[in-house]
């Protein structure tokens, strides 16, 4: 009985110990919905190293342009009227699209009605104060003659000089009418959306009657040329690349064409970080097919 009884507790055991030990769920795949968008990577802005051997490296990034930028709205405002569109090429100055400028104007108009009233009133003081500095000086005269009184002397002079301190008023009246003119020219200016630099109209953001706040988007604009290309270096490369120095540059998305591109800019320093130094690269010559935005390859021999 008394080995039943240590085989039976033997048993109850291992099933305790089965039922009782580490609680942890089991680990379970991580399942991704099929339609989940992918995470929008960052725009790149430099090249990277895509192939690498003892004999020479490729680098592989975006084409880029020096001007390229959102012109976003300087004031409140509804858009009255678009001039361009998406695809159009501009100057520098065209005026793509305009705000409504109707109160505007208005304001404009009575600022500089109060600009002509102020300065009237100016040259009113200016000719008034002639009149009373003649009448002081005829006041000295028969002063020094002993035909007025001391008091009408000093009434006289005093005349004078307030109405000099009446001509500053307004002039300093005129100035400040000046400005606030000024002031709505500005704003009024604002309401022209104008092309900062010749170029392409890449994108439209905004429609006709919308109404728009300080800082909404209402173009993209991007020079077409001339096309740039950055790029990072091993450190083994420092002092090897010189500004002028030509190299090959090619794109899957154009296999016809080979192009070359000069050095234009290259880091004096090396990264500590990375043990790389940053190079600027432009094209020369005819572009061809190539685009802003195209991803390039650009060979590099390595230095013996």
């Amino acid at each position: 009985m008394r080995q039943i009884g240590i085989l039976f507790f033997a048993g109850v055991s291992a099933v305790l110990g089965a039922g009782c030990g580490e609680d942890k769920p089991a680990p379970v795949a991580e399942v991704k919905r099929a339609d989940a968008l992918p995470a929008q990577p960052a725009p790149a802005t430099s090249a990277t190293i895509t192939e690498q051997s003892d004999a020479a490296l490729t680098v592989s990034g975006p084409l880029i342009v020096e001007h390229q930028l959102d012109i976003t709205a300087q004031r409140d405002g509804t858009i009255a009227s678009l001039n361009v569109d998406t695809g159009a090429r501009v100057k520098a100055g065209t005026l793509l699209a305009k705000l409504d400028d109707r109160q505007l104007s208005s304001n404009l108009e009575g600022a500089r009605a109060k600009t002509r009233s102020v300065a009237a009133d100016l040259k009113n003081w200016e000719a008034e104060a002639e009149v009373l500095e003649a009448d002081y000086v005829r006041a000295k005269r028969l002063y020094d003659e002993k035909l007025i009184a001391e008091e009408q002397l000093q009434h006289a002079k005093y005349k004078a000089e307030s109405d000099k301190w009446d001509i500053l008023r307004t002039k300093e009246t005129l100035n400040n009418a000046k400005e606030e003119e000024h002031n709505l020219e500005l704003e009024l200016e604002k309401t022209k959306i104008t092309a900062p630099f010749a170029g392409l109209i890449a994108r439209r953001y905004v429609r006709q009657g919308q109404t728009v706040v300080k800082g909404d988007r209402l173009f993209w604009v991007t020079a077409e040329a001339p096309l740039m290309m950055r790029f990072t270096l091993p450190e083994r490369f420092f002092g090897r690349v010189h500004r002028g120095q030509q190299f090959e540059v090619t794109s899957a998305d154009v296999p016809g064409e080979k192009h070359m591109a000069r050095v234009k800019e290259e880091a004096s320093v090396v990264d500590p970080g990375s043990a790389t130094f940053e190079v600027l690269v432009e094209l020369v010559g005819n572009r061809g097919a190539l685009r802003p935005g195209m991803t390039a390859n650009l060979h590099v021999e390595t230095p013996h």
